[in-house]
């Protein structure tokens, strides 16, 4: 059987992780929370009860729920009780008001107030006014308390329908629908019906089944509108009325293909018998031109809404293992509309094939308004050597990016004096660009920082403070161009009472003591590492299984310039090699850990100076000493071509990879390991990544792959917990 939930899932995680914001008005329905407990990835629930209530209901009602998973979606959550926000009753109560006046249906204010009160209407103004992107209800609501309003008040074309899509189980013989995949169309959610409706019907249900169906799996998506009798649109559309409709489908679905390609795979046969569509066997009796496709159909258009709710009623039944939902199409996606007997998997079915619309159609960007999720404004700063990469975010979404060049020229003048001197510097360029995207500081809600070399802290996001602009104009532990960063943040916020941060810098240090005891007493081991992309990474597993990074083990291997490898235990970041001086593996740039012994008389050869071996360690050494190119690509080439020394020193990089990754078992005490996590630019090599797999599945857990560096993402992140009251910002220095 099709798989269509993981399907869905897939496609939605490879799309922008922006989530709309979606109502839930029967948030007291265990079956609505337990759906809504496994949508938290895709989307922004605001549910119309209180978080207390909700608890009450999982420990209740809920026990097959995991811990994590419960408390992931509340973290995840807003909730609204709509008797404590008098201020959006009011809003929506003069909306109604307004509306029915337009529509002849005279109503008092009062009227009003009592109706929008009501959570199913809360839900559907909540989303016609823009505070929200969906509404989804009828799990155990009446049709007109929720679905005829919903239509009413959301539908944003003339002709809207709902489709019944069903995955049918292996048992069901497949030459009826190939695949086993059916969407029923059902033309009765019209009041009348017309050629023209009927027809756009047809259209609209096809566009459904094409949008949630991989062409991969489908090829084409083939529709048969099902004539009901000669006697009139009584009883449904006659054949005549059919025949018009399917002259009228071929304009209809060619605006369609104008939007989007995929459209072109629909085909759509008129006026077809009901035994012709629903079987194959019957099919066989009946001339060749009655039958619509060798194979099959995959949507059928219902001739009314009778038919439509039996067919639904009859499959759900007779298969219960099937997957099946509803979808309406001409709400713009704005309307889930539940049957009373859904299950919590038909509830999460639905949401993401509707979601998977909305995103489909690319006009959605983000919820109009921020009601119930506020989007605070952060500025992001990553200084580098000859750069300043420069976002400013809205909550998640990255409403503009530049990496700011310094040109040779410009950086000449500051050549002597500590990297501090260049703030000022930089601190203009940053502001220029802030205006020449139309933001002042005062728009910001906070500015987060690149973290740079300070004394060994915990992980987190931390307060920028007079001790650590201390300690970063000293430059005591190093000269590196990341320590501009809280000092440009500083200068940005000053006078305004607005916050500035830094999160995850270099030095995270949450090692044992143990962790850093070496043989020889004047060298203990330093922790320095890709903190910021390494804890990043294993946060963004974690949200991926709705989880916290609190509660999962995880190795991740950052893999660029220079290599890191990490062990992350329930929330500490608790070993990692150190990548600055080049301990652990070879990677492009670096030498990685080097045989002491020879070392120390390579040291007193003569051979080199104190500049050249550090030199050598990092920034020379690795692939670039060894085969004379820093970059993996031109390396898997000569590898593919047959180079012999090539694949001996890439066979020797994956092996110490490898090496790192499986040598951080013990770190966990025995505990399982949840997945390793690869990440960073040298990630984007499928030859890489497979090598990995093979080499390290003795540990027994998934190999996952987050290719590149998500390092202004993970800095607005950290900003944005603290700034939404999920996380409390750090005083440095720590503490002890």
């Amino acid at each position: 059987m099709f798989d269509i939930e993981a399907s869905l899932d897939s496609r939605l995680l490879a799309l922008p992780r922006n989530r709309p914001t979606v109502v839930f008005p029967e948030a007291l329905e265990p079956r609505t929370f337990e759906a809504a407990c496994h949508l938290s990835r895709f989307i922004r629930p605001v549910f119309l009860a209180s978080e207390a209530e909700l608890r009450a209901l999982a420990a209740r009602d809920l026990k097959h729920l995991s811990e994590d998973r419960v408390a992931y979606t509340l973290a995840e959550s807003a909730f609204v009780v709509p008797a404590e926000r008098p201020d959006l009753v009011e809003s929506f109560a003069a909306a109604c008001l307004a509306w029915c006046q337009e529509h002849e249906r005279p109503m008092c204010i009062e009227e009003a107030r009592a109706l929008v009160s009501e959570p199913g209407r809360f839900g559907i103004w909540a989303v016609k006014l823009g505070h929200a992107d969906m509404v989804v209800g009828g799990a155990s609501h009446e049709a007109k308390a929720f679905f005829r309003p919903m239509v009413e008040l959301l539908a944003q074309r003339s002709v809207c329908c709902e489709a019944g899509v069903f995955v049918l189980p292996d048992e069901h013989p497949e030459e009826v629908y190939p695949h086993n995949i059916v969407v029923f169309g059902d033309v009765g959610v019209n009041a009348t019906m017309s050629p023209r409706t009927l027809a756009e019907v047809a259209v609209g249900t096809c566009a459904v089944a094409r949008d949630l169906i991989p062409e991969d799996v489908l090829p084409e998506i083939r529709c048969a509108m099902v004539s009901y009798s000669n006697r009139g649109s009584d009883e449904g559309p006659s054949p005549q009325l059919v025949r018009e409709a399917a002259d009228l489908v071929p304009a209809i679905l060619a605006e369609r293909v104008k939007h989007a390609q995929r459209y072109a795979s629909i085909r759509i046969r008129g006026e077809v018998k009901v035994s012709v569509a629903l079987s194959r066997r019957s099919a066989g009796l009946y001339h060749a031109e009655d039958l619509p496709w060798e194979g099959g159909v995959n949507v059928i258009v219902c001739p009314n809404l009778d038919m439509g709710n039996l067919l639904y009623s009859l499959y759900g039944t007779r298969f219960p293992g099937a997957r099946k939902f509803p979808v309406m199409f001409g709400l713009w996606f704005q309307g889930v509309d539940l049957p009373m007997d859904c299950t919590p998997e038909d509830i999460r079915l639905a949401v993401k094939a509707s979601v998977m619309r909305l995103h489909h159609y690319g006009e959605w960007q983000r919820t109009p308004k921020d009601t119930f999720f506020r989007r605070h404004r952060v500025l992001v700063l990553n200084p580098g050597s000859t750069s300043t990469k420069t976002s400013l975010f809205e909550g998640d979404e990255e409403r503009f990016t530049e990496e700011i060049q310094h040109p040779a020229e410009a950086l000449k003048a500051f050549e002597g004096q500590p990297i501090t001197g260049q703030f000022g510097f930089r601190k203009d360029a940053v502001l220029a660009f802030l205006a020449e995207k139309g933001f002042q500081l005062e728009d910001l809600d906070a500015v987060a920082g690149r973290g740079g070399l300070l004394r060994p802290i915990p992980h987190g996001t931390w307060n920028v403070g007079p001790a650590m602009l201390a300690d970063l104009r000293a430059g005591q532990r190093g000269e590196h161009a990341s320590n501009l960063g809280a000092l440009i943040a500083a200068e940005l916020v000053a006078g305004t009472g607005k916050p500035a941060y830094i999160v995850d810098p270099v030095v995270v240090d949450e090692a044992a003591p143990k962790v850093k005891i070496s043989g020889l007493k004047e060298l203990p081991r330093r922790i320095i590492s890709h903190a910021l992309n390494q804890i990043a990474t294993a946060r963004r597993y974690a949200e991926e299984h709705e989880t916290f990074y609190e509660r999962i083990n995880v190795i991740v291997s950052h893999m660029g310039g220079g290599i890191t490898v990490g062990a992350h235990c329930r929330g500490r970041y608790i070993d990692v090699n150190n990548g600055l001086d080049g301990e652990g593996p070879f990677s492009p740039q670096r030498t990685g850990s080097l045989p002491p012994g020879q070392l120390i008389e390579l040291c007193f050869s003569g051979k080199y100076t104190q500049a050249e071996l550090k030199l050598l360690n990092k920034g020379r050494g690795g692939l670039l000493n060894l085969l004379g190119t820093a970059d993996l690509r031109e390396v898997e080439r000569r590898v593919a071509a047959g180079d012999p020394e090539a694949s001996l020193v890439y066979d020797g990089m994956v092996y110490q990879i490898a090496k790192g990754i499986t040598a951080l078992a013990p770190a966990f005490e025995g505990e399982p390991t949840d997945a390793i996590l690869l990440t960073g630019g040298m990630a984007r090599s499928a030859k890489l990544v497979d090598e990995l797999r093979r080499l390290t599945a003795a540990l027994g857990c998934p190999v996952v792959v987050y290719p590149g560096e998500n390092e202004m993402a993970a800095l607005a992140k950290g900003a944005l917990r603290v700034l939404s009251g999920r996380e409390i910002a750090q005083d440095y220095p720590p503490q002890g």
